[in-house]
């Protein structure tokens, strides 16, 4: 029920949706007469599309998520048990209906992955997501991505699909339970830098601790605070990703999903 629920309000949570929605009802309010509430939702609505759009406003929000944890080292720990891959890399909609196997913007999630797999033979290789959507829902990520993995020639004995979870939480809880790791054991989890925080705090929660190899970053680094966008879509949709992971951080704090607001390295 949490998962339905969390979907639908995010719909009209999303910036670029409320906006949207917000120009739409200062019209309607235009329509009938009510000219003052109308015209103000309309300019609101206006300025809020035009900040999200083309200020900073979305590297500045995605900046905090990305710079938390630091980048891999193997250092003294040694070669990892295992890596752990989190799901949202592939368009399961387009590889249902193609019969092909699509990546979208997350795709270094995968490609990470059998890069470290290639690295450490001996490591296992995880993958975790069955499907977080509502609609267009024939395809699992596992699925797609036993595929991916067993088309550039990973071992298929060495793969572990976890195909039921719809979210980071049940990532993390299924993934524990089908793993079912030993004390002082490695392993790596890779997912976006800009998702880590909440992945790792998840994971901690589960009571399987992990170490942080991020990638798929969005942003340069601090440089991007004064860099504006050169398209509304596009800030929009940083936006628009950026108060999704937000919203969620708080949410799985306040539902003690994580032991922190923001988890970061050694806590």
């Amino acid at each position: 029920m949490f998962f339905y629920i969390s979907k639908i309000a995010w719909f009209f949570l999303q910036p670029s949706n409320a906006l949207i929605m917000l120009a739409l009802a200062g019209a309607v309010l235009l329509a009938f007469g009510i000219r003052r509430l109308g015209t103000g939702a309309l300019a609101l609505a206006l300025a809020g599309l035009v900040l999200c759009g083309f200020s900073p406003l979305g590297h500045l929000m995605v900046l905090p998520l990305e710079e938390r944890f630091p980048a891999w080292e193997e250092g003294e720990g040694g070669a990892p048990e295992g890596i752990i891959v989190l799901g949202g890399s592939f368009d399961t909609a387009v590889s249902a209906g193609r019969g092909i196997i699509a990546l979208n913007e997350a795709a270094e999630r995968v490609t990470a992955a059998a890069e470290l797999a290639r690295r450490y033979p001996d490591a296992r290789l995880v993958f975790t997501g069955g499907s977080g959507k509502i609609l267009f829902d024939r395809a699992r990520e596992s699925d797609v991505a036993s595929a991916l993995f067993s088309g550039i020639g990973i071992d298929p004995n060495r793969i572990t699909l976890e195909d039921q979870s719809k979210n980071t939480w049940q990532n993390a809880v299924f993934t524990r339970e089908r793993v079912a790791p030993a004390d002082g054991e490695r392993w790596l989890l890779v997912t976006s830098a800009w998702h880590m925080p909440r992945a790792v705090g998840s994971f901690r929660a589960a009571g399987f601790e992990v170490d942080a190899y991020p990638v798929d970053f969005r942003t340069r680094g601090g440089a991007d605070v004064w860099r504006p966008f050169s398209s509304a879509s596009e800030g929009l949709r940083r936006v628009d990703m950026a108060t999704r992971e937000w919203i969620g951080l708080i949410a799985y704090r306040l539902t003690g999903r994580t032991s922190a607001l923001l988890p970061g390295p050694g806590r």
